[in-house]
């Protein structure tokens, strides 16, 4: 925003794809959950705050969002993998890479479909460089086998699955609340 302009600021596709994660969460938990809170006011301003400390990965809390229905908790927890931004101290996956293995995956598809077709993976408008495909799926490939390693490694503790997943969660992403027993209310 400060040395290319505000045009290539709302170019940026992690931009659009953060801030579209941020308000499409917001309103599916706020229509599933808003019967929970005493006004329209109250419930949109709390689960604002929580998606985007959520997202974010600050930790802080004003609602207790183990109290809230199945679907927004779920939703709360893949907000717990996506993260911040690339070049973000935050936690979590990051959306760049979300993007870049969403695109790969798709391209891998129509690749399939149509197999003498050239496809490159484009991210602001440039082609993203093989080697940097292949260092996310790498990343998301270590990233699942120590996620799945810590998960049975917890497990042995004899804590019910939601607070084993969200604890590992929460501490690989660097998030803060889990559910259940480690939830906003809750201590490790």
């Amino acid at each position: 925003l400060l040395f290319r302009g505000a045009k290539s600021f709302f170019k940026s596709d992690e931009l659009k794809a953060y801030i579209g994660i941020i308000a499409l969460s917001t309103l599916l938990i706020f229509f599933n959950s808003k019967h929970l809170f005493a006004t329209v006011e109250e419930a949109f301003r709390s689960i604002w705050f929580t998606v985007g400390s959520i997202i974010t990965t600050t930790g802080y809390t004003v609602a207790d969002f183990n109290l809230w229905p199945e679907f927004s908790k779920v939703i709360i927890v893949m907000l717990m993998f996506i993260g911040a931004c690339a070049g973000s101290t935050g936690g979590g996956i990051k959306v760049s890479r979300i993007i870049i293995l969403l695109k790969s995956i798709v391209k891998e598809i129509r690749t399939s479909a149509h197999p003498r077709t050239t496809l490159k993976i484009k991210m602001n408008g440039r082609n993203v460089e093989h080697e940097t495909v292949r260092g996310v799926n790498v990343f998301m490939a270590s990233y699942a086998a120590i996620f799945a390693g810590a998960l049975l490694l917890i497990s042995l503790d004899n804590f019910d699955f939601t607070t084993n997943f969200t604890a590992i969660a929460a501490t690989l992403n660097n998030i803060g609340p889990g559910l259940n027993m480690v939830g906003p209310t809750g201590n490790f």
